[in-house]
């Protein structure tokens, strides 16, 4: 498995950067979790849209889903230019209808609805989900193969069920958008501390803090981390890829 990070600010991205997008692959098989602003122009670093084999969308603020049009786009460009029938499936929860509708463009991407109390099997993945703590229904997703686990946190504040849901995973990617001490439960989102946590108390090998916020110094929330989770931690940036054999 080979997770490669596309986007990773919270709110809007930083010039040439993105807000979310995860590339996870596998045995040829490529999955985009969450599409937002600057990720179709970051994804072609490593793939071509029209290589995609599933889209999975947590929610759907714009930092998740803003390019989700304009892959669309691409994607009815290259089958003029190639002359070849494209279909991208799309999966997003039906909580929010208009939101899941967006995901439906001719035949080229088609929405389907994830069950969040049933697996999805993707490929060679195996996805679970996890209703967050957040403004809109969110989900995080905990992501399984022959060769890893990977855990999205989405956007949510601190709870409990994390723990249990992220249990033994190899990789945490914990949204991180507040500084210890900060409010982060009032705007759904989390702290370095808690995110740390999390990690720590669900055993993580290793923890990736995400949806980092526009403000202070980044290198702190690592500091934050570490002082709650003796792993390894990482801030996310634009290009960095982990693999598990």
């Amino acid at each position: 498995m080979k997770v490669t990070v596309v986007g990773f600010w919270g709110g809007y991205p930083k010039m040439n950067e993105a807000s979310t997008g995860y590339l996870i692959e596998q045995d040829g098989f490529h999955l985009l979790l969450d599409c937002g602003s600057g990720v179709l122009s970051q994804l072609q670093r490593y793939i071509q849209p029209d290589e995609l084999d599933a889209l999975v969308i947590t929610h759907y603020h714009a930092d998740h889903i803003a390019d989700v049009g304009v892959l669309q786009h691409a994607l009815l460009i290259q089958e003029a230019l190639k002359g070849e029938t494209i279909i991208l499936p799309a999966y997003g929860h039906q909580e929010d209808e208009s939101g899941f509708s967006s995901l439906q463009y001719k035949e080229l991407m088609r929405a389907i609805a994830y069950q969040p109390e049933q697996p999805l099997k993707l490929g060679p993945f195996t996805l679970s989900f996890l209703r967050t703590r957040h403004s809109v229904p969110c989900y995080a997703v905990r992501i399984e193969s022959s060769n890893a686990v990977v855990v999205f946190t989405a956007d949510s504040a601190y709870q409990t069920s994390f723990i249990e849901f992220a249990k033994n995973a190899d990789l945490l990617i914990a949204e991180s958008n507040f500084y210890s001490g900060m409010d982060a439960q009032s705007a759904g989102h989390m702290t370095s501390e808690e995110a740390a946590s999390i990690a720590r108390d669900a055993r993580i090998k290793h923890l990736l803090l995400t949806h980092l916020p526009h403000f202070g110094n980044l290198n702190q929330l690592k500091k934050e981390a570490e002082q709650i989770y003796d792993g390894k931690v990482q801030l996310a940036s634009s290009g960095l890829t982990i693999t598990y054999s």
